[in-house]
């Protein structure tokens, strides 16, 4: 039971990464990037291919987020310079995506069990030898994770983070700003399908495989678990108990978290829920249509049903 408990935290945290994305893309920029479901096997190619081919662990994040960010200026530059619909430029990059995945790795591509992952690199195992597998999985993706959310609250609190998260409430604002918003949206896109990316490559690290198919379905993911978190977080924020911490002053920050705090608890809330399904019986084969009804409910029970999540 402990071990399936530890299975389904590192999952929510790895894929909290992606939720990252999401969040940049349909929350803050209000942009449906559809080509996320080609960003995230796309980070998960290069990696496969690095690792079987030698390449320091660590040096495929780095990897990852370049080809990601490079996967985002695409659909940047088709939507802002050809003027191309956002949601038709998500779309052409995601199916642009699916052959150059192919053509990196092929279909499928496993891994060797002999070759070292982040997880069992030998920085890795210097800092936290005495863990099992499982445990190292569990406490190096909660570092990155953290890192990476640490990251972006202080990027949005810098002057391209303010005008990102303007680009989504008032674009008018940035133009007489003198500032370019069709650059701010292509910074936005790179930042959101790099940290998508990087998803991907964690994900490989810690399945040790790369399939051409395994994208399909997290950007109903990615945006399920911002919705939950969103919606658990503004539900803590108006209860008597944050009322409570802020009037006394303490733990000011967890009483009116961040969004990129609710994102990592949606996640994790939202992994729990999938495996709660598959432990109850549901053939593994459903798993798709499991994930589709559960969004479905997400989106009802949020009364958001589709329309702009939520502004940083």
């Amino acid at each position: 039971m402990l071990d399936l408990l530890i299975s389904t935290l590192t999952q929510g945290l790895i894929y909290a990464l992606i939720s990252f994305g999401v969040y940049i893309t349909y929350s803050i920029l209000d942009f449906p990037d559809l080509g996320v479901d080609g960003t995230f096997p796309l980070g998960a190619a290069v990696t496969a291919v690095l690792l079987t081919r030698g390449a320091d662990p660590w040096a495929t994040l780095a990897a990852s987020l370049a080809v990601g960010a490079l996967a985002g200026l695409l659909t940047g530059v088709i939507h802002v310079a050809l003027r191309v619909r956002n949601l038709l430029a998500g779309i052409i990059t995601m199916t642009a995506l699916f052959s150059i995945n192919l053509q990196i790795a092929g279909s499928n591509l496993t891994v060797d069990r002999g070759t070292d992952t982040i997880f069992t690199a030998p920085l890795t195992m210097s800092l936290f030898g005495g863990l099992t597998l499982m445990q190292r999985k569990l406490v190096v993706s909660l570092i990155l994770v953290v890192l990476v959310k640490v990251l972006l609250d202080l990027y949005f609190r810098t002057k391209s983070g303010l005008l990102l998260r303007a680009v989504g409430d008032n674009a008018g604002l940035v133009t007489t700003l003198a500032k370019n918003r069709g650059v701010v949206k292509v910074v936005g896109l790179m930042l959101s399908n790099a940290l998508v990316a990087l998803g991907g490559c964690i994900v490989c690290h810690e399945q040790r495989s790369f399939s051409a198919t395994m994208g399909t379905g997290q950007l109903v993911y990615g945006l399920a678990a911002v919705i939950i978190g969103v919606s658990l977080m503004n539900f803590y924020a108006a209860s008597p108990l944050a009322r409570a911490m802020r009037g006394a002053g303490a733990l000011r920050y967890l009483a009116t978290p961040a969004g990129t705090t609710a994102v990592i608890a949606g996640s994790i809330l939202y992994k729990i829920c999938i495996q709660a399904a598959l432990n109850a019986g549901l053939p593994a084969n459903m798993m798709k249509l499991a994930t589709a009804a559960l969004f479905l409910l997400v989106l009802v029970l949020s009364g958001r049903k589709g329309e702009a999540i939520i502004h940083a």
